[in-house]
């Protein structure tokens, strides 16, 4: 990688840089090196292993397999926003959603922008009650030690909430749009054996992540696919990185200040305020070494995701997908901010009713 190459990877990696030289800074100030937790080795390797296992899927198209059998017959915005949440849920939201929005703006239907608009929304709703469903929520998996039934009670109002609005919403585009034209991926894609290794190492995976299955059937599934195919393990490793060093940082911040968020509901403000500006995965890293309310802060980032176009990596590339497409994307800017601060306002809503009733 060349000089240039370098600044420009630093440029548009901006977080990964200010991450570096914030933990540099830091770390020779307090002239002492962060230390990293269990969870957080924990953390980086599910990572990495999903990283792995969703890539694999997504170059062997098996969800564009599986979302062609989706799209046929009537309803289609329906379908599209419930497959979204369901595989948000199952393979991370941005994965849901690089399979699912290129294949809905295939197809010539009515309202194209508000459908797309629905998917982001629902990848971010499904994605919040899987402990795999995105980044941060891995981290707070491992990070709390919570358990899976613990996680799913906690956050279920929040995405079965927006599961029944985004449903009666698409069930009401449904009337107004049908499709003219669609293109069936059936006969075009055919899945391989390589293709059903990655479906299955991803089951299996998902019962080491519920510890249900030991944690070393993770390195087993990585040699495999070293085995089956090498390339596939040349995944976003700037976003694990990312990772490590907001690791560093805040140990090294809260070495410093050794103070804690004392109440739950500050923890949710401003974890749903700074998802708005830095995004909700830094937001649950930075915030979860002051608070032991984990609950509050899982509501805050999922939350969070809502909102701006940074609230979620999930909406920066849902409108990434409609740009390279369509020509209408100022319109679908202000249609999509409009909508997701909606439901930004609705998750505040629903947060304080769900405590209170909690409480």
């Amino acid at each position: 990688m060349d000089k240039k190459t370098t600044l420009e990877y630093l440029k548009d990696e901006w977080l990964l840089t200010l991450l570096l030289v914030g933990t540099l800074l830091t770390t020779i100030y307090l002239r002492r090196v962060p230390v990293y937790s269990v969870s957080d080795a924990e953390t980086l390797f599910t990572l990495l292993v999903l990283l792995v296992l969703t890539n694999g899927l997504k170059q062997h198209r098996v969800l564009e397999k599986v979302t062609s059998w989706i799209e046929r017959g009537k309803m289609l915005p329906v379908k599209l926003v419930l497959a979204t949440f369901v595989f948000s849920a199952l393979v991370t939201n941005d994965v849901a959603l690089l399979a699912i929005i290129p294949i809905t703006l295939s197809l010539q239907i009515a309202m194209k922008e508000w459908v797309v608009i629905l998917e982001a929304l629902a990848a971010n709703a499904g994605s919040a009650i899987s402990p795999i469903g995105n980044p941060q929520n891995i981290f707070l998996y491992w990070h709390y030690e919570i358990s899976f039934w613990q996680f799913v009670k906690v956050i279920a109002p929040f995405s079965v909430f927006f599961l029944l609005a985004l449903f009666l919403i698409a069930a009401w585009l449904s009337t107004k749009s049908s499709t003219v034209k669609e293109i069936n991926f059936d006969e075009t894609i055919h899945l391989t054996a390589v293709s059903y290794f990655y479906a299955g190492a991803l089951v299996v995976f998902i019962f080491v992540i519920l510890r249900m299955l030991p944690f070393w059937l993770g390195v087993v599934i990585l040699l495999g696919v070293l085995a089956v195919e090498k390339c596939r393990l040349r995944v976003d490793y700037g976003l694990l990185a990312t990772f490590v060093l907001f690791f560093g940082l805040t140990d090294n911040i809260q070495f410093l200040f050794a103070t804690m968020l004392a109440h739950p509901h500050h923890v949710f403000l401003l974890s749903s305020l700074l998802s708005q500006i830095i995004s909700n995965v830094p937001a649950a890293l930075l915030l979860a070494d002051f608070t032991p309310h984990w609950q509050a802060l899982l509501w805050g980032v999922s939350v969070g995701g809502f909102g701006s176009m940074v609230g979620s990596l999930a909406n920066l590339i849902t409108y990434r997908l409609y740009q390279k497409q369509e020509s209408t994307e100022q319109h679908f800017a202000w249609k999509f901010h409009a909508m997701s601060y909606v439901a930004f306002f609705a998750g505040w809503l629903l947060y304080g009713v769900y405590f209170r009733l909690a409480g």
